[in-house]
């Protein structure tokens, strides 16, 4: 009970979002829904009217009235359009844009450690797949369920006033739309669940293929990877299929079910004129079209109540893919690091029965240049990876100026440190966007970044306006590693990781990138570096080198040089 309570109250905090701002909106479009419900019920004693009219039955309206009465119901139904037309479009559209907005708040406020242990197509596919089911299955539906009520009860109110008896044996023909509509309810919420896993799955296969096309097109992987694609796209266009078939079945039932309950009324009716009741040619059509507006919610409310209560269920599983592993708490501390970084027994591993590091233990002071070496495997970039808290898994302790990283808020940390990684992603926009994030510096400060970071001169070179293509597709492998450390520059980051940041980049580019590092000033750099050049290395303060996961070695160059140990023969095979 605890836990639907508090599924309910999450669920709430998303489903406020279609309101914020937008009961006015919604209000009115719920006033329309009611009126335009209200309106095909005087449609029905609209054309009662007429046909007593023709059949001259005694009472009924003259010629005039009528076309007076369907002139206003004309006119009626051209605002009610308007209205709608004016309201309901911006209501969905602030619904959908603030519901999404806040999701992704959400998804913002997670660490660094939290999202990599997710399968981020989950939320492609719940802004994108799940997101429009939302929008047609919770919000859309709401109104046509309220419709659907609304001409049920007005139909029957109506039904029961010309005559009771009638009624009654409709009521006996509606037990069969009724018992199609509940059978097959259920099985909806059901078969939009499977599409929506299947969509997740399908998203993940297509971000895969896209991420991976350089790595298919070197191994001549096409086939393998057509046909990892075709399985995931077949799975979720069958899961959409049975779901189609689910729903052509239940409306070819329900139709079939609905026609037999509408005829049967009419032709009761029929019969029970010719026996005498008081039944007039313009009742028979009233109540034929009455009891198609009573099946038409017997048919599809259940259906509807069903959609929307799966449309729920996606808004229940983003919320809860959401609101797990995510940190609030943890201790602040000072964006500047005074002291330094120690790691104390340090062991971690990516299952439990093998360790990529094993007791490591190391002081990276403040305001110095630490350089991390070793073979392939060693646990280099695991262990840049810990600094930046991408596992809490560990044991051991790793410290900030005496905080254990554990401890440490996620915010603070990030405040503190920033990393550049081999990869660095760009938006398309222009160079100085991307250095600040889109987000105000003063001028000062963003010229400083640039200065430092090494960029004036490809700014000079392409114009500030120039855009830097998806992903960086209009720089050069050095130009987007500088944008990273003009990023981390900007930010004031006073401890600066590099994980192989120049691996894919020619001699030259990486000198002026490792360069560009070293000259930064009272700044901690940790620096992981596949590349073992003599004079980059000679400008770091300390070296630690890595091998299976243990540090073997430390010191400067010189130093590590003299003992002819593992770093000596590291390095002298990279000389060959």
């Amino acid at each position: 009970m605890a836990a639907d309570r508090q599924k309910r109250i999450r669920r709430q905090q998303y489903t406020a979002q279609f309101y914020r701002g937008n009961r006015a909106a919604f209000c009115i479009t719920l006033v329309e829904a009611l009126f335009t419900s209200a309106v095909n019920l005087i449609i029905s004693w609209d054309l009662q009217q007429m046909y007593d009219s023709i059949s001259g039955t005694p009472g009924a309206r003259t010629f005039p009235a009528l076309l007076l009465i369907t002139a206003g119901i004309i006119a009626l139904v051209v605002v009610l359009q308007l209205i709608r037309y004016f309201t309901k479009p911006r209501f969905m559209e602030k619904a959908m844009r603030q519901y999404k907005e806040y999701a992704f708040s959400k998804l913002t406020q997670k660490s660094i450690a939290s999202f990599q242990s997710e399968p981020t197509a989950n939320y492609l596919s719940a802004f994108s797949n799940d997101a429009n089911s939302i929008e047609s299955g919770y919000l859309e539906n709401y109104f046509r369920i309220l419709q659907n009520y609304v001409m049920f009860v007005g139909a029957m109110a109506m039904m029961l006033l010309y005559s009771p008896v009638m009624t009654a044996v409709a009521c006996a023909f509606f037990i069969l739309p009724i018992s199609a509509s509940l059978l097959t309810g259920k099985r909806v919420e059901k078969a939009e669940r499977t599409v929506s896993d299947r969509n997740g799955v399908f998203t993940a296969a297509l971000k895969d293929s896209l991420s991976g096309f350089s790595v298919m097109k070197s191994f001549k992987a096409e086939d393998a990877l057509r046909r990892l694609f075709g399985e995931s796209s077949r799975s979720v266009e069958q899961a959409k299929c049975k779901k189609r078939k689910l729903q052509e079945i239940i409306e070819l039932f329900s139709a079939f079910a609905g026609l037999t309950a509408q005829l049967g009324t009419f032709l009761t009716g029929i019969w029970f004129s010719m026996r005498g009741l008081p039944i007039t040619p313009g009742m028979l059509i009233v109540f034929l079209d009455l009891s198609g507006l009573v099946i038409l919610p017997i048919r599809e409310l259940p259906q509807m109540i069903a959609t929307r209560k799966a449309s729920a269920g996606l808004i229940d599983k983003l919320a809860d893919a959401l609101e797990r592993n995510v940190r609030d708490e943890g201790e602040q501390i000072s964006g500047q690091l005074a002291q330094g970084i120690e790691l104390k027994d340090v062991s971690f591993g990516y299952s439990e029965d093998n360790l990529t590091l094993h007791n490591i233990n190391a002081v990276f002071e403040a305001g110095k240049a630490y350089a991390i070496v070793g073979a392939s495997g060693s646990g280099k970039s695991t262990l840049l990876n810990l600094l930046m808290a991408s596992h809490s898994s560990y044991s051991g302790a790793v410290c900030y100026d005496g905080h254990e990283l554990r401890d440490i808020a996620s915010d603070s940390l990030y405040e503190m440190a920033s990393m550049i990684q081999q990869n660095v992603f760009v938006f398309n926009a222009s160079i100085c966007d991307n250095i600040t994030m889109f987000r105000d510096f003063p001028k000062e400060e963003i010229d400083s970044a640039i200065r430092r970071s090494g960029l004036s001169e490809v700014l000079e070179a392409r114009g500030e306006s120039c855009l830097c293509g998806e992903n960086g597709a209009n720089l050069s492998g050095g130009e987007r590693q500088r944008i990273s450390i003009a990023r981390s520059l900007l930010r004031r980051s006073s401890v600066l990781l590099v994980d192989e940041a120049t691996a894919a980049l020619d001699t030259q580019t990486a000198y002026q990138v490792f360069s560009s590092i070293l000259d930064l000033e009272d700044i901690t750099r940790i620096v992981v570096t596949h590349t073992l050049e003599e004079t980059m290395l000679k400008r770091f303060d300390t070296i630690l080198v890595l091998k299976n996961g243990r540090i073997t070695e430390r010191g400067s160059f010189e130093e590590l040089m003299r003992r002819k140990e593992y770093f000596y023969s590291l390095y002298t095979v990279s000389q060959e």
